[in-house]
């Protein structure tokens, strides 16, 4: 908490001006009002101390994986935004992609694009494809700005009025944060509503598509996840995101465009 209130400073928390913010990609809207920049800077705070406690793995052909296929997205997103002049949507995020030592079957992503892949999660996304589905869908919850609507909402559900009047202190803005970001294990527990877990489920599939992945693979994945959770633990994945079925069901409707972007990016129909 003392950290976060460093990052945020010697004044109250500043506030965007209360707007509706608008997905490009989507067409969703949202409420977003907190500071981006002050949510991104926070977010890395716990991004550091999060790998500070875990086992970090680099140089190994699954972590190279996991950086390639992160950047392969994040180029897409780049052009994509600069196509329809939003690049300055992006100018807060710094993006990063590590592996976890960790049998948990979880991905995660937090503001400014400090992304964690589990290895856990690695005999279900099988290949390069599987794990496009998987950083499509967590680097989608950063894009659609998911961290500051959930922060606009306890805002306004913790101290209303306080808002308008810009009143809101260091201490409460960086109690908020952690109780939407938790320190240290408790990250892997991030949960959205149902709301923006189905946009991430639209917005991933389209992001995986401009990168050069091909779609239809993320049918195959869902069935992997979802054979994983026959046994007695349900992956950690499948407790704060869309069951198998309804994630299959938003491919199945999102396929055809989804399928216009590989197609545009150079895939093979």
């Amino acid at each position: 908490m003392k950290k976060i209130n460093q990052i945020l400073g010697a004044v109250a928390f500043s506030f965007a001006m209360i707007a509706c913010t608008t997905n490009p990609i989507t067409g969703r809207q949202s409420l977003q009002f907190a500071n981006n920049q002050e949510i991104s800077a926070m977010a890395l705070q716990q991004y550091k101390e999060t790998l500070s406690k875990s086992k970090v793995i680099s140089g190994t052909t699954a972590s190279k994986s996991i950086q390639n296929v992160g950047l392969r997205i994040k180029n897409a997103a780049n052009n994509y935004y600069k196509s329809i002049g939003r690049e300055g949507d992006l100018t807060n995020y710094q993006w990063e992609f590590n592996l976890i030592d960790d049998k948990q079957v979880n991905a995660w992503c937090m503001p400014g694009g400090k992304v964690a892949v589990y290895t856990g999660i690695l005999p279900i996304t099988k290949n390069d494809t599987g794990l496009a589905v998987v950083m499509g869908h967590e680097v989608s919850h950063a894009l659609a700005g998911h961290g500051n609507e959930r922060i606009s909402q306890s805002m306004v559900a913790q101290y209303g009025g306080q808002i308008l009047g810009g009143t809101i202190s260091n201490g409460q803005m960086a109690g908020i944060f952690q109780q939407v970001y938790p320190i240290g294990a408790q990250v892997a527990l991030l949960k959205y509503g149902r709301s923006q877990e189905l946009e991430a489920d639209e917005m991933g599939l389209y992001l995986m598509s401009m990168a050069g992945y091909d779609p239809r693979e993320a049918h195959p994945f869902w069935q992997r996840m979802e054979a994983s959770s026959k046994g007695n633990k349900q992956p950690e994945f499948l407790s704060t995101h869309p069951s198998p079925e309804n994630s299959r069901g938003d491919i199945e409707k999102h396929l055809p465009k989804a399928l216009e972007y590989y197609r545009a990016s150079g895939g093979k129909i």
